[in-house]
């Protein structure tokens, strides 16, 4: 990329959970490849958007990409921030509300300037659901970043319905999807002769308590069947932490109701996906992310059929990708076979040049960041197309309808509102348990002496 200046090639990503910090950075070292002189050096600030899901230090960590410089912020403190420093190129890797507002917020702050740096965006894994209004919320960055060619004509097929400009979608791959190709000769001599099978788990799929003691027992038999496989559920996070869906029932809590009658080559293990993927004999999973990267690496890869194929699972995603399997086959031995079409469409490239896939957005990127000004940022949506949406959407982050900061937005002001909530949180916790113990001790046994009336 050629700089405007002669210094570092200045980057800041805002991520708002540890998966789109994973994406935002790696797409960052994919479009602004570090060179070896002064010209093409790049500086990465990392932001970190203050909310439910902010990543831990353990997560940051387990993620393993870093930042020169990384530190918590509010939406109206990221435009503050990133309106005084001189970016050339800032990430967006957020949910498509909070796009949406930093793209207002960015253009009121940019408004009537000189200069602005390139705008990305775009989306951590598989989009299966609520295409049209996730792309419409990032409709305005300079760059949309597509993951396959089949998402590159989706997301084209919605600008272009709504009569938006879709020159902004690129198309590119998932920029985690490295690592080496499965070599099933290197792993012999292992502990565990049958190879070790990887349950990769989500914090959302599914979304109920029987549905996921269901996985997790068909995971604990399927050991049980194969002594001489290691299983491994791998989670996502530690309970009390989020990512970028709420696990309302973490998998470590369901594995007490098992109790200590496990197989001794079953277990569970946090730690970076790519680290997993460099053991695993076969992926299995509900509709993960991780598919696709096993898939990339041709590790044999199921994509779990159990509990339907349903969009609200996600798993309609891989129709035609020839990994569907349910845990009945995969005990029986089953090992499912890719399709190779359906690899190419979906940016999966096990067999080819998996850099150059980067390339149309990096010269994208090169090519706007040269450029001797940008127009200001467009957003398909305003105040005038829907005005009974996006001034919520921009309140939420402590934006005006025009993007200008909402009176009383500051970091003092939001660190006053958390404690509230807080006390407010606390206060109601305390009132429930009240309750539940007068229930318990007064209530229930008063309706029990009456039943034996």
């Amino acid at each position: 990329m050629s700089s405007r200046t002669k210094s570092p090639v200045r980057v800041a990503v805002l991520a708002d959970s540890d998966t789109r910090w994973k994406w935002g950075a790696l797409t960052a070292h994919r479009l602004v490849p570090d060179g070896s002189d002064a010209a093409s050096e790049r500086h990465l600030d990392g932001f970190l958007l203050r909310g439910r899901a902010t990543p831990t230090a353990r997560q940051l960590t387990e993620v393993g990409v870093r930042a020169d410089a990384m530190r918590e912020v509010t939406g109206v403190e990221f435009v503050r921030a990133v309106d005084r420093e001189r970016y050339d190129v800032i990430v967006l890797s957020l949910v498509g509300g909070a796009v949406q507002a930093m793209l207002h917020g960015l253009r009121h702050a940019w408004e009537g300037a000189d200069r602005r740096p390139v705008v990305v965006t775009g989306y951590v894994g598989v989009v299966y659901e609520k295409l049209a209004d996730g792309l419409l919320l990032r409709h305005g960055a300079d760059v949309v970043l597509a993951n396959s060619r089949h998402d590159a004509e989706r997301f084209r097929d919605v600008y272009q319905g709504v009569g938006a400009d879709a020159e902004s979608v690129v198309e590119c791959a998932l920029p985690f999807l490295g690592g080496d190709r499965y070599d099933e000769q290197a792993r012999l001599g292992r502990k565990h002769p049958g190879g070790t099978v990887v349950f990769a788990v989500q914090p959302s799929v599914p979304d109920n308590r029987a549905d996921r003691t269901y996985l997790l027992r068909r995971a604990v038999e399927h050991a049980r069947r194969h002594p001489d496989r290691e299983v491994v559920v791998k989670l996502r996070s530690k309970p009390g932490e989020h990512t970028t869906h709420i696990e309302e029932l973490p998998y470590q809590k369901l594995i007490a109701k098992f109790g200590d009658n496990l197989p001794a080559n079953f277990r569970l293990a946090y730690g970076n996906m790519g680290e997993v993927l460099d053991t695993a004999d076969l992926l299995v999973t509900v509709s993960s992310t991780a598919a696709l990267e096993s898939l990339h690496r041709s590790v044999p890869t199921a994509v779990l059929t159990d509990l339907g194929v349903r969009e609200t699972l996600g798993n309609h995603h891989f129709l035609g990708s020839g990994a569907l399997a349910s845990w009945d086959q995969l005990d029986a031995g089953h090992l499912p076979e890719p399709d190779a079409e359906w690899l190419s469409r979906q940016g999966v490239a096990a067999d080819g040049p998996y850099e150059t896939w980067f390339d149309a957005a990096r010269e994208r990127v090169a090519e706007l960041a040269a450029a001797p000004a940008l127009p200001p940022l467009a957003p398909f949506y305003t105040p005038v197309t829907a005005p009974g949406y996006l001034p919520g959407r921009l309140a939420r982050y402590g934006f005006e309808p025009d993007g200008s900061p909402r009176p009383g937005a500051s970091a003092e002001d939001e660190a006053q509102v958390s404690a509230l909530r807080r006390v407010v949180r606390n206060t109601m916790r305390e009132a429930a348990r009240g309750a539940y113990r007068h229930g318990v001790q007064r209530v229930a046994p008063v309706i029990r002496r009456m039943g034996e009336l």
